[in-house]
């Protein structure tokens, strides 16, 4: 009896059990497994082509028509993230979001350097102070000059610790920058077209040296130390500007082309788009030349143009590739170009009119913007004559 009645009591309970199928539901686990595999191994490799892609972009340089030299930034994946086993209300599997690479970008170490003015015109007066200035800082007053070798061709060595210029009569001079130590160097030297430039070093001055009758013919290195002079073949245009590997640029005023060279006058080449048969452009001054010799800020100016003379200008309204001729594009919002420098890191100092009065960019030698500094009104009349450390 007592079995009879267990047996009808385990009979009832299993009519009131919901059959499952264990295999459709393995099969469901299965494949809801699968898919957070697929999702976690899609966003995996998303990850890890954002990263791919990002280093391509970084390493690749600029093909437009700024191809300035650029360094490849590091680019940090993050991991790979997991779906979520959690299912959303709906039933569907819940997916999370692939995460993206992030690139880090290393902080740009340029900064600025120590720049001096000299007078953009006479005034009326005799002479003339040079002025050194630091973004940041106060201006300093330095030695006062004649006015026109002040204007014209005075020179900061690439060490800042001394100036060269050239008087009215070709008596070349050289001092400290608050006037100690004032010695010359030679007479009858050129203080025009070939104005004094002193070697990367600072311990030469690229010259050209006269006769008694007015003519100029040898264009060569003088030794600031001994006051040898050297004279250098091929060196026959005009305001040189030297780069620290040795590279040497300058105008040939005959046609508007640009030529570099190096310190002994061979691999002379002339940058390309400046001068020469059926080119736009020609150019009769060049501001600033960039460490490697591979960019220069000069002053272009339509064919058809005025040229000017054969007086020193500083002004720069355009960076070329010197193997291209391409321009290279600077990050100046819109504004217009007056003045750049290079220093010695490959940075470039661009001076940029700002409303009334003027404005410092700084550059790194990636092409990309790294400060901007107001420069004092007190210089608003005065030209950048160099930029040193």
């Amino acid at each position: 009896m007592n079995d009879q009645r267990l047996r009808l009591d385990l009979a009832d309970l299993a009519e009131e059990v919901t059959p499952v199928d264990l295999r459709d539901r393995a099969l469901r686990t299965s494949r809801r497994i699968g898919i957070q595999r697929a999702i976690a191994t899609s966003a995996a490799a998303v990850v890890l082509f954002g990263a791919a892609t990002g280093t391509a972009f970084a390493f690749l340089p600029n093909r437009g028509a700024d191809p300035i030299p650029g360094t490849t930034p590091p680019v940090t994946a993050s991991p790979s993230p997991t779906a979520s086993p959690t299912p959303s209300p709906s039933g569907s599997p819940s997916i999370a979001p692939p995460a993206t690479s992030t690139s880090s970008q290393p902080a740009s170490s340029a900064t600025f350097g120590r720049l001096h003015y000299g007078p953009v015109s006479s005034g009326g007066a005799d002479t003339a102070h040079l002025y050194s200035w630091t973004p940041g800082g106060t201006p300093v007053r330095r030695l006062a000059l004649p006015v026109n070798p002040a204007q014209l061709n005075a020179a900061v060595s690439p060490d800042g610790r001394r100036v060269a210029w050239v008087e009215d009569g070709g008596a070349l001079w050289t001092s400290a920058l608050d006037g100690s130590g004032k010695r010359k160097l030679h007479d009858l030297v050129d203080n025009m077209c070939w104005s004094p430039t002193w070697s990367p070093n600072s311990r030469q001055l690229t010259v050209r040296l006269g006769a008694a009758d007015g003519s100029f013919s040898k264009a060569g290195l003088l030794d600031v130390s001994s006051g040898a002079f050297t004279e250098v073949a091929g060196f026959d245009g005009c305001h040189p500007v030297w780069a620290a590997n040795g590279t040497v640029a300058f105008a040939d005023g005959s046609n508007g082309t640009v030529v570099v060279t190096d310190r002994t006058g061979a691999g002379r080449r002339t940058i390309p788009g400046l001068g020469s048969k059926g080119s736009r452009y020609v150019c009769f001054d060049v501001a600033s030349i960039s460490p490697d010799g591979r960019r220069i800020a000069l002053y272009r100016i339509d064919r058809d143009g005025t040229y000017g003379d054969a007086a020193r200008s500083l002004s720069a309204n355009a960076v070329l590739d010197t193997r291209t001729g391409n321009v290279v594009t600077l990050p100046l919002g819109g504004r217009e170009l007056r003045q750049a420098y290079f220093q010695a890191d490959g940075s470039l100092v661009a001076r940029v009119r700002s409303g009334g009065r003027y404005t410092l960019i700084l550059v790194d030698k990636a092409g990309k913007k790294v400060a901007e500094k107001p420069e004092p009104s007190s210089l608003a009349s005065m030209q950048i004559i160099a930029a040193v450390d």
